[in-house]
């Protein structure tokens, strides 16, 4: 494909080859006709006299004589396919440099070692994950605990680094932790949550029913609730919190994913609340929880929505519409 910027396209080259060739024109002349430097019109003059294609080349070298030899590259790609190393450990093994085997991997198509079997070291086909999302408020409400490392007086080590470990007593005993306890709504990322002492099943109980009063006010009917296969969710008390009118779906064991939309809720709250800043004590950053939560259901775009936020989503949210 010609350069976007190109004068001659190939049937242009021709007409100017045939001018300076069979008609005579110098190529002087010729190339002030066409408005391109003699050297083009030489160029392609040429070509047409060798019965040369006046198509582009590739700019491909024509050799490298610092590329590895192929037995060098068989040796990689054998490594890769019978002990299944990654870049890395090729590269320390051979002694050839990380980013040389990287490009002789990507120049064979070697698959990457997540999507490969284990036994047999050939890929294998991954099936997409499925993205589901309900189609109106309180169809599905995932619901979820959180452990999270309580916050020492002075601050914690992820600000403080080093100098917070030895200051604020660490190694000595824990701080313990606090129970996060979500009830996010699937189709608009409502999210309602408590920091509490404990996840047991007396206090997963008394949480959704406050959680539920919650989607009520808001005018949304819960349907469906979805948690995890913790006690305190099996328990006959939560069974009963819920009532008939709610169907208690779990997550499969050991399949996080299926419960992701609060899984993300826990890593966004990790990301913009509990490590976005320096807390000097446990109770100054448990005192801004609230305000976060606001900020996440009313002004927080969301990209899994379009850029809207839950309030969005949500038209007679308290606080948003009246």
């Amino acid at each position: 494909m010609s350069h976007p910027n190109a004068p001659l396209t190939p049937e242009g080259r021709r007409r100017l080859a045939v001018l300076i060739v069979e008609d005579g024109w110098t190529i002087r002349r010729a190339a002030e006709r066409f408005q391109v430097s003699p050297a083009t019109a030489s160029k392609w003059a040429t070509r047409y006299r060798a019965g040369a294609p006046l198509t582009d080349r590739s700019s491909r070298p024509r050799r490298c004589p610092n590329r590895l030899s192929l037995r060098r590259e068989r040796r990689i790609i054998a490594l890769r396919f019978t002990r299944q190393w990654g870049p890395h450990r090729i590269s320390y093994h051979l002694g050839i440099p990380r980013s040389t085997v990287g490009r002789v991997l990507a120049r064979y198509n070697m698959p990457r070692l997540d999507t490969v079997d284990q036994a047999t070291g050939l890929p294998v086909r991954k099936p997409a994950p499925i993205r589901y999302e309900k189609t109106i408020p309180g169809e599905l409400v995932h619901v979820d605990t959180k452990k999270l490392a309580r916050s020492p007086d002075g601050g914690g080590h992820r600000k403080l680094g080093v100098a917070g470990r030895k200051n604020n007593g660490y190694g000595t005993k824990g701080h313990g932790y606090a129970y996060l306890h979500h009830a996010v709504d699937d189709h608009s990322r409502l999210a309602y949550s408590e920091i509490l002492t404990d996840e047991r099943k007396e206090t997963a109980a008394a949480f959704w029913q406050r959680a539920n009063a919650f989607f009520a006010d808001a005018g949304i009917t819960v349907q469906a609730v979805m948690t995890d296969n913790g006690a305190c969710y099996r328990s006959r008390l939560f069974k009963t919190t819920l009532g008939d009118g709610i169907k208690h779906r779990f997550t499969k064991p050991y399949r996080p994913q299926t419960n992701g939309k609060v899984e993300r809720f826990n890593r966004t709250l990790a990301q913009e609340w509990a490590y976005a800043d320096t807390y000097y004590s446990d109770e100054a950053r448990a005192a801004t929880y609230a305000n976060w939560l606001h900020y996440y259901n009313h002004h927080r775009p969301h990209t899994g929505i379009g850029g809207l936020t839950p309030a969005d989503r949500v038209h007679n949210l308290t606080g948003n519409y009246n």
